[in-house]
């Protein structure tokens, strides 16, 4: 079962996430890298900003989450209105049972703004997920310019980092 989560899930989000997450040690960039990967005033942050969670209910317990944040360009660009897949985790458990593409089709169905997301390069079973859910990766200039215009992250996460865009963007951002 797919449901939107809310504050009582505060805390399996944040558990989530951290599973999930140790799959990056050792691949993203040391310096990029923390432990916990996601502290509760970042995820608290990252809800005050707007990203709204989907969850996947399985043996009685939030398995897997996704958050969505719709976004306009930052200021002094020109561009669509988007949606950002952030925060994509499947708690270890529960991974490789198709429950991050349930979230990910929920989402595909109920949004109508086209949809971006970004991750680390060096991440290809993430990238795979998306490229097999009609998402495609988009050329390392646009990658720059949409990570620019949509997400505030440090220069080094841009450097590290590939876009992927859904069905239905067409890119139209210009400086």
């Amino acid at each position: 079962m797919i449901r939107g989560c809310g504050e009582a899930d505060f805390g399996a989000i944040h558990a989530i996430i951290n599973d999930a997450a140790i799959a990056y040690k050792g691949v993203i960039p040391a310096d990029r890298w923390h432990d916990p990967y996601m502290p509760e005033g970042e995820l608290a942050a990252e809800i005050a900003a707007g990203v709204q969670f989907r969850g996947a209910v399985t043996a009685d317990q939030l398995a897997g989450i996704m958050g969505l944040q719709d976004r306009n360009a930052n200021p002094g660009w020109r561009g669509p209105a988007v949606s950002l897949i952030r925060h994509a985790y499947v708690k270890t458990a529960f991974q490789r049972q198709g429950l991050g593409g349930e979230i990910l089709s929920d989402i595909m169905a109920q949004n109508e703004r086209p949809l971006l997301v970004g991750t680390w390069a060096a991440a290809s079973w993430a990238v795979d997920f998306y490229i097999g859910n009609g998402f495609r990766q988009v050329e390392l200039g646009e990658k720059d310019r949409l990570l620019q215009t949509y997400w505030n992250i440090p220069a080094r996460q841009v450097e590290t980092s590939v876009v992927l865009a859904g069905p239905g963007f067409n890119g139209d951002a210009d400086p």
